[in-house]
């Protein structure tokens, strides 16, 4: 990127994103409730790593001996899967070394149709600070591609979004970033809803749907803000913790 300005775009949807928006370029994807909350969580507790599968006959196929498979559609956890989408199923020693081999309604989707892009990082809200660092590190202009619901926006991936562009600012110090109007209005809204994070998320159509299954910890869990330091890097097809700083080192092997 040089010296030039930074440009970054926000894109409201899966649906939305096409190839040329994303070539030579950082993509940031973002479903926080729940699947980059739920990846971010698992390489947290030690997961080797996470590998996103766009369909659930996808991730039977790649599922082998010892892996776990783990996933959703519309809310609710796959039949014949160990595992669902919930942050909370992806602590405590069982991950610890583990392949995890998920797929979900909108999150997978979205990391799949990102892989255009010259580097790809999986953000939430628990890591944004981390995310938006290491994008800066990149030197590659941005675009953060909200997941969304059912190919529509999703009020919380727009929240996140506005998150990520507010982190991004704090490294600009020479006036290098250039926010595209619908980025610009997602940092309007987290500013606006920055003491009430856990409210928004809940009071969402996803946040809504969660609490009608009893999933309100879900909610809680996905409301933390820059709780973790590592980055879910897309490496190869797997998704592996990289630290911020760490952009000269050469790349870890696939898993």
């Amino acid at each position: 990127m040089g010296n030039r300005d930074m440009q970054v775009e926000v894109i409201s949807s899966v649906n939305e994103a096409c190839s040329g928006k994303l070539q030579h370029r950082t993509a940031i994807v973002v479903d926080v409730l729940r699947a980059t909350t739920t990846i971010a969580t698992a390489l947290a507790a030690g997961a080797s790593c996470v590998i996103p599968a766009e369909t659930v006959q996808d991730a039977k196929q790649l599922t082998k001996e010892g892996d776990l498979a783990g996933g959703d559609r519309f809310c609710r956890q796959i039949s014949g899967f160990s595992y669902g989408n919930s942050p909370g199923q992806y602590r405590g020693k069982q991950i610890e070394g583990k392949r995890i081999i998920l797929t979900t309604s909108n999150g997978t989707r979205a990391l799949c149709k990102a892989m255009r892009a010259d580097h790809i990082i999986a953000a939430s809200l628990l890591n944004a600070e981390a995310c938006a660092q290491l994008a800066w590190e990149l030197r590659r202009d941005v675009v953060i591609l909200c997941a969304g619901s059912r190919d529509s926006f999703a009020l919380e991936d727009g929240l996140c979004a506005g998150l990520l562009v507010h982190c991004l600012r704090q490294h600009d110090r020479s006036g290098m970033l250039q926010v595209d109007d619908f980025g610009s209005a997602m940092e309007a809204l987290y500013r606006n809803k920055a003491n009430v994070i856990m409210e928004t998320l809940a009071q969402s159509q996803t946040g809504k749907k969660l609490l009608r299954l009893g999933q309100r910890e879900d909610i809680v869990s996905c409301s933390q803000i820059n709780v973790l330091q590592a980055v879910p890097y897309l490496n190869g097809g797997s998704l592996i913790q990289r630290l911020p700083g760490t952009i000269a080192q050469t790349a870890a092997p696939l898993c």
